[in-house]
């Protein structure tokens, strides 16, 4: 039987009408030329029919794989779910497709028209003669559009043209500075997939996803401040980035997660370098952009829009990419303090394990607050918008401060994620993508015992090396293991008492009133192989002992007994080390030095799944 086709609903939405789930033929498709070549980003237009008119219709980005694969093919009935209708000329309308499904194939209608379809031009012109030579008439079979974007929509067709650049052309109607018009009702808006450079005047209604902190810069050619933000609407999504006099006017008005008509700025191709939002372009503030508040909450208007890749197809993607990605997170290892040289600023980093139903695992780092109140015991579900993907320890991401961090959304894909992990991912045996390399340093960090290091003689080259062991404590020496330290949070270095009460830095300069503890940790540890002297530093020796420098230091003055029992506690106690491995020269007398970077309490069942693993590894060979 024929498929139905939802007729006369193209004229209905044009002239404002909202129709529940249309159903339409796809007539023709068409890749669109990209606006930039440099940077290409496929864009699609699609000619539908209703069985009585047909019009162009322009294909949200999320559905191009529908397209690529051929699921939208010509001839083919499609039931569209969402869409938006928006002006984006006093006499011109866009329809853009947000979601779709096919109801029926090409060959269920017999790859034929339906209907005899004729161009919708409007009623303002429909009483208009049609130009000679021009005429709208049915399409034969034989000249079927394909989806390669290698051929157009065929010249008996009538279809708005679209313009060299693949963007929606006309004139746009003028839009005050005030985005409001005369009568004081909301601007007219037009979907952020139709803006192009060439466009002077347009509006867009959006929410903001994300908004960075405003940062400085200082350079030769003079200082300035700026601040960027996440826009999104039901047709895609755009960065934009306000400087100097224009993040005084927005900044402290713009809020997150708030929707607002957004009118005039500058446009110019996106560096996709250092985001992965999907738009060829990026949006710059200037002193004519005006936003206005949305009085009222659109729902329509989704919050985030991701772009999700699992965590094996990682292994496949270019280095330096900004990636959008979700996972549960198996485990975390403990907050770090590091030092950013270019600042000597210290922050806070964390790495944590995200696995996904791909059976992969990698090491994402996680930088500042997020680092610090991320809690892995529960294993929840992780999306991030915007990690950078780092070929460091084979592959590797972190989330940056321009990125979107988000802990257990409520949408689809994590709903599945942690249905997965709950029944059956935490069982799986897992390969991790990460594992060639260490989360404390750089260089080679394979498993070894301590024996392997010795016999590959590790450490002894020019640079440091970098192992992982399974290893057990077998001292923990007390003596010497504190100092008092500088309070400031950018210098560790020890301080002096000057015997009045105060303390004094020589590397600040300065005297202060009270002080910190730090932890210099030497421990002997031992595997299967042999044993070995290591130095634990502040994070890993508190992750050892199980206590923080300033409370253990508070322990050694009040009650000397049970400072001693901390360290006893330690002993016999079995890690994971992630080793740094180098010969140093001290007194003129060479040794070499191995230092922990990181240490994770052993996991039983994990590590048991890596024995079994590196089992299957020596079996095959």
């Amino acid at each position: 039987m024929a498929a139905q086709l939802s007729a006369g609903a193209i004229a209905a939405i044009m002239e404002g009408d909202k129709r529940d789930k249309p159903t339409f033929q796809i007539v023709a498709c068409k890749k669109m030329v990209a606006a930039n070549p440099s940077k290409p980003g496929d864009r699609y237009r699609l000619l539908l029919s209703d069985g009585n008119h047909n019009c162009s219709v322009m294909l949200a980005t999320q559905l191009n794989s529908k397209v690529t694969s051929n699921y939208f093919h010509p001839k083919a009935v499609i039931q569209v779910i969402n869409y938006t209708c928006t002006s984006i000329a006093p006499t011109k309308k866009v329809i853009v497709i947000l979601d779709a499904t096919v109801v029926a194939s090409a060959d269920s209608v017999n790859n034929e028209i339906i209907g005899n379809p004729k161009l919708y031009q409007g009623s303002s012109t429909s009483n208009q003669p049609t130009p000679q030579g021009n005429q709208s008439r049915p399409v034969p079979n034989n000249k079927m559009a394909s989806p390669s974007g290698k051929q157009g929509f065929q010249s008996n067709i009538q279809s708005p043209v679209p313009s060299s650049k693949g963007s929606f052309g006309g004139n746009f109607s003028r839009v005050g500075t005030g985005l409001n018009n005369n009568m004081g009702s909301p601007p007219k808006s037009q979907p952020i997939s139709s803006l192009t450079p060439y466009q002077n005047r347009w509006t867009i209604k959006v929410r903001v996803t994300n908004k960075s902190d405003i940062r400085t810069w200082s350079n030769s050619r003079g200082e300035g401040k700026l601040f960027s933000m996440d826009l999104v609407d039901q047709s895609g999504e755009i960065r934009a980035t306000a400087f100097k006099d224009q993040v005084d006017k927005f900044y402290d008005v713009v809020e997150k997660g708030k929707v607002y008509f957004l009118s005039k700025g500058t446009l110019k191709p996106a560096n996709k370098q250092y985001t992965s939002i999907q738009n060829d372009y990026e949006l710059t503030f200037n002193s004519e952009t005006t936003m206005m508040p949305c009085e009222e909450e659109d729902s329509t208007i989704p919050n985030v829009q991701f772009d999700f890749r699992s965590i094996t197809q990682l292994q496949d993607t270019n280095p330096d990419t900004m990636v959008d990605v979700i996972g549960v997170a198996k485990m975390a290892g403990e907050v770090q303090k590091v030092t950013i040289k270019s600042s000597s600023r210290e922050v806070s980093k964390r790495d944590v394990s995200l696995v996904d139903d791909s059976g992969k695992v990698v090491n994402m780092t996680l930088w500042g607050k997020e680092a610090e109140g991320f809690d892995a015991s529960v294993h929840p579900v992780v999306a991030v918008k915007g990690a950078r993907l780092s070929s460091f320890g084979g592959r590797s991401l972190s989330v940056l401060q321009s990125s979107i961090f988000q802990i257990n959304p409520d949408i689809p894909r994590a709903h599945a994620l942690k249905g997965w992990y709950d029944s059956e991912g935490c069982r799986q045996e897992l390969q991790s993508i990460s594992e060639s390399r260490g989360m404390g340093g750089g260089g080679s960090t394979n498993w070894c015992t301590f024996k392997e290091v010795q016999e590959q003689n590790l450490g002894s080259g020019e640079k440091p090396d970098y192992f992982t062991a399974k290893a057990t404590i077998l001292f923990a020496k007390k003596e010497n293991s504190m100092y008092m330290a500088c309070p400031s949070e950018s210098c560790n270095k020890k301080v002096i008492e000057n015997g009045d009460g105060t303390f004094r830095c020589e590397k600040c300069n300065k005297d202060y009133t009270e002080f910190q503890h730090r932890l210099l940790l030497s421990c002997n540890v031992a595997d299967l192989t042999d044993n070995q002297w290591i130095t634990c530093f502040q994070e890993t020796a508190e992750a050892i002992l199980g206590k923080n420098a300033n409370s253990l230091g508070a322990l050694r003055e009040q009650d000397d007994a049970a400072f001693n029992q901390v360290f006893q506690d330690a002993v016999f106690s079995d890690f994971i080390f992630k080793m740094r491995i180098k010969m140093e020269t001290y007194n003129d007398e060479a040794r070499m030095k191995c230092t922990c970077m990181n240490v994770q309490k052993l996991d039983p069942p994990e590590y048991a799944k890596k024995l079994i693993m590196d089992i299957k590894a020596l079996s095959v060979s």
